[in-house]
């Protein structure tokens, strides 16, 4: 599989696997169904792993741990994150240090290449008041990040915890796009990369999410960009593999993709495998996979191989779409 530069960081696979399928999110699977899954996964070229501890409470880590019993192959990096939330202040380093050494235990290893924060950065405590029931727990104000994140991240990697550290991109645009501008600044980014440029359920706040500028920011500041949510959790597949209630984000972005989907029955293509070139197309440096098994992986594999969509195919999907705001 090509390998790409990847920020100041080393140089990464067109694909990585990440743990939302091995965590079991994304359908039914079985756990050594992951593991035959993450070595073939390394088999086909992939060298970075994206866990956390949220895929599955441990279990995408677990997987990883008992794939390779602490014994990483040369030249496979793997990656964990924490969910900080809202905490107060002099709770964020303790909490972070307890989420990096439970990841490691889980994971057998004395070291995470790479550290993302898992919540969304946002602007101040007001725009948490204003968020819908549960969704201050996945938001950390900005100065919060900048007062005692921030200089957390930076101790760990002196420490020699980590390797690096980065943020997770589908927080409230322009504040992302500030603290990308800034130093420190995160090794790497994983920012929305989809044709509806849509985070789904996972957008906590009003207005567009913007994600085409967050990756030309991060582009701007030469930090590591990670395409996520390619497939935006099944909604430009063929069918949603699991059941959601009636109103949930995936369903309504998987009625707007209709028309993506009709441009692949006339192609006679698979929309999963369209939805994965179609993202490779964009600006970013690897992009995540939330694959749960070997014939998943193996289509995505497929996708990569045969490289990005050709620009009047991108041009006519874009036509074909509407998405819900500017990106």
């Amino acid at each position: 599989m090509k390998q790409h530069s990847f920020g100041r960081l080393w140089p990464v696979s067109t694909l990585t696997l990440g743990g939302g399928g091995l965590g079991m999110l994304w359908g039914a699977t079985t756990f050594d169904e992951c593991v035959a899954t993450v070595h073939d996964a390394v088999t086909a070229g992939i060298t970075l792993l994206d866990l956390a501890p949220r895929y599955g409470d441990g279990k995408a880590e677990q997987v990883v741990g008992e794939a390779f019993g602490g014994k990483l192959p040369a030249g496979l990096h793997v990656t964990s994150k924490c969910n900080l939330g809202n905490l107060a202040p002099d709770q964020v380093e303790g909490t972070l240090r307890q989420s990096i050494e439970t990841s490691l235990k889980r994971l057998r290893l004395q070291r995470l290449d790479l550290f993302f924060l898992h919540s969304n950065i946002v602007p101040d405590q007001a725009f948490i008041a204003r968020a819908a029931a549960g969704a201050a727990e996945r938001m950390t104000p900005y100065a919060t990040f900048v007062d005692r994140v921030r200089p957390a991240f930076e101790r760990f990697v002196s420490e020699g915890l980590i390797g690096a550290w980065g943020i997770t991109g589908i927080g409230e645009p322009d504040t992302l796009i500030k603290v990308l501008g800034e130093q420190p600044a995160p090794a790497a980014v994983q920012c929305i990369a989809n044709l509806l440029d849509s985070p789904g359920g996972l957008k906590f706040f009003d207005g567009p999410a913007k994600p085409r500028a967050v990756i030309a920011a991060a582009r701007a500041a030469g930090v590591g960009i990670m395409g996520i949510r390619a497939v935006q959790a099944g909604a430009l597949t063929a069918a949603i593999d699991r059941e959601l209630p009636a109103d949930h984000a995936e369903l309504r972005d998987y009625a707007r993709a209709a028309p993506f989907r009709a441009i692949c029955e006339e192609l006679n293509e698979n929309p999963a495998v369209v939805a994965h070139r179609y993202a490779l197309a964009l600006d970013i440096d690897t992009l995540v996979l939330g694959v749960k098994n070997r014939r998943e992986l193996a289509e995505c594999v497929a996708a990569a191989e045969a490289g990005p969509l050709p620009a009047d195919l991108v041009r006519r999907i874009d036509q074909a779409v509407v998405r819900p705001g500017p990106a």
